[in-house]
């Protein structure tokens, strides 16, 4: 019989993790993002390879959740929308990072059971 402590102490941390960041077409856009100070539509694209919809969709989440900011201008006529990760978001990436490295460890720290 598997013992309750420890063992369900890195399954607790996972259930506190930040779902908007552990989705991972959204974690893949704020780790693009956490990398650069600022990025552009196109650059997402061919980073994340999701398409120009479904890349919309995952940013207006993280935008109204503050964690990217969105500027959209013009270079010359052409429409173009840069990105960068708020300070909110890298926090949260951080949190994100910790929360799962501390969870893997607890998994690691555990004796391995015999079949």
């Amino acid at each position: 019989m598997a013992s309750k402590t420890g063992s369900n102490e890195g399954l607790r941390e996972l259930a506190q993790v930040d779902r908007l960041v552990h989705e991972p077409a959204r974690l893949m856009i704020l780790m693009v993002l956490y990398t650069v100070d600022v990025a552009d539509f196109t650059y997402l694209i061919n980073a994340t390879n999701l398409t120009d919809g479904n890349l919309s969709s995952h940013l207006a989440k993280l935008e109204a959740a503050n964690y990217v900011e969105i500027e959209k201008g013009y270079e010359g006529k052409r429409p173009r929308t840069l990105l960068r990760v708020t300070e909110e978001g890298r926090q949260a990436v951080e949190s994100y990072r910790r929360t799962m490295q501390q969870a893997l460890q607890n998994m690691k720290d555990k004796p391995e059971k015999k079949a």
